[in-house]
């Protein structure tokens, strides 16, 4: 039975009650979760479950089998019984911090058009994306622009299409080493901005914060050369 993932509707759910389904030292797998599993350059989610007489330290989150989602608990935590009920709390101030990284990237990507994206990855202090891109902006222009963008306030939603809508339209994928979520038919795409022209739309599976106001101001650290045309670009949350 796959574990319904509450974060994708509402990324915003700090703790919800679920049950268990099963218990094991390699995770805990619930019958639904607010905990992201890694993917996507995306760190799993760290926090705690918690039941009557118990509670188990979440050191990551995983997949699973079956589209199940695993909690693995931290070295030496107790696990909770099979059937239990439980609260599901987040380490929110570290999911929080990587969904303003996730959505500071999504901005970075739409100011170099037409570059492939070979590589990433989201982390709460840094981030960084690699282009395919032998002759990058500055790191100063880039900055500016990244803040007018988080100044902006852009909404950031999502929607879905059908797997046949996606391959109509191959210009929206951007990440050349990542492939989007594919094989219930249907792929989310997060939008920034609105329908017109947004800033971004491009598929995802991951969280974001609602409007790019909640970014934070965020600073290119460097733009290294990693290739013949390969250009890795890293970004902070300034002043944190």
């Amino acid at each position: 039975m796959p574990t319904e993932l509450v974060f994708r509707d509402d990324a915003y759910a700090r703790e919800i009650a679920a049950r268990v389904v099963s218990a094991a030292p390699e995770g805990v797998v619930l019958d639904r979760t607010n905990f992201y599993a890694r993917a996507g350059g995306q760190p799993g989610d760290a926090g705690v479950l918690r039941w009557d007489g118990g509670e188990m330290a979440v050191a990551d989150t995983v997949k699973g089998p079956d589209d199940t989602v695993l909690h693995v608990p931290a070295p030496g935590a107790s696990l909770p019984p099979d059937g239990a009920a439980v609260t599901a709390a987040l380490d929110w101030d570290r999911r929080h911090r990587l969904m303003r990284m996730h959505t500071s990237l999504h901005l970075l990507c739409s100011l170099i058009p037409g570059a492939g994206v070979t590589g990433g990855q989201i982390g709460a202090e840094k981030s960084r994306l690699d282009f395919d891109l032998p002759d990058p902006p500055t790191k100063e222009s880039l900055t500016e622009k990244l803040n007018e963008l988080v100044a902006g306030n852009y909404a950031v939603t999502d929607a879905w299409i059908s797997d046949e809508e996606l391959d109509a339209n191959p210009g929206l994928v951007r990440t050349l080493s990542v492939k989007p979520p594919r094989g219930s038919g249907r792929v989310r795409l997060v939008r920034i901005g609105g329908d017109g022209t947004p800033v971004d739309l491009q598929p995802c599976g991951g969280t974001h914060v609602r409007a790019t106001g909640e970014i934070g101001r965020v600073e290119v650290a460097k733009i290294e050369n990693k290739g013949k045309a390969n250009r890795r670009v890293t970004l902070v949350l300034a002043g944190e």
